[in-house]
């Protein structure tokens, strides 16, 4: 019962974490524009994406534009797209196969040992959709971090790590655990020693001697 219930946490948390790596590669808040040192507080908002960079206004109202030509972005940004959308659909895959081999569903049930290597084999695919979310996110950041500590680089031209970042990194954290709960929740086989065979007992003396 409790190699069930942490295999059930472990398909949660992972689960959880797929859905935040969805999120964080559709949100457009990857990088937002900072407003550090000498630059003049405006009353536009600049984010960028994987996919679209948006403008918000004072007002509230928010434009974005979808990246026109995918051969024209910096190959760092396309090799993050597909990192993400690997992610995606690795995340995908081991939801199917984690819970082909959950112990609360009724399929497979007849073979227990190839149910449990399902299981674990569900936990290894989120644990790797994690690490392709870990460092997308990871080197994104990285990239950003260094254009902002650049000296050459112009004070109205900075950005900071958006939103989406950090829900990709919580995201991908949760993927990776998840994993290692499905892939930690199989019980041990208890060593099982052969029954211990009786002695037969000597048979009473009858107190009399042959020669």
């Amino acid at each position: 019962m409790a190699s069930g219930g942490l295999q059930l946490l472990g398909f949660v948390m992972a689960f959880l974490g797929w859905i935040g790596i969805i999120i964080s590669t559709a949100m457009p808040q990857w990088k937002m524009a900072s407003y550090a040192g000498d630059n003049i507080v405006t009353a536009q908002a600049l984010y960028e994406g994987l996919w679209m960079s948006c403008a918000m206004q004072s007002t509230g109202q928010i434009q974005c534009k979808v990246y026109d030509s995918l051969l024209k972005l910096e190959s760092s940004l396309q090799a993050t797209r597909a990192l993400m959308v690997a992610s995606i659909l690795l995340g995908l895959v081991g939801m199917f196969v984690a819970v082909t081999g959950m112990k609360c569903m009724k399929c497979m049930e007849d073979d227990q040992v190839k149910k449990m290597r399902m299981a674990v084999f569900g936990g290894v695919i989120f644990i790797i959709s994690g690490l392709a979310a870990l460092v997308a996110t990871s080197w994104y950041g990285n990239r950003v971090a260094r254009a902002f500590y650049d000296p050459f680089t112009p004070v109205n031209t900075r950005f900071e790590f958006g939103s989406a970042l950090f829900i990709g990194w919580a995201a991908s954290s949760l993927a990776i655990l998840g994993g290692s709960f499905l892939c930690c929740s199989c019980p041990r086989r208890e060593t099982s020693y052969p029954p211990t065979r009786g002695y037969p007992k000597n048979a009473s003396s009858t107190g009399k001697d042959y020669v």
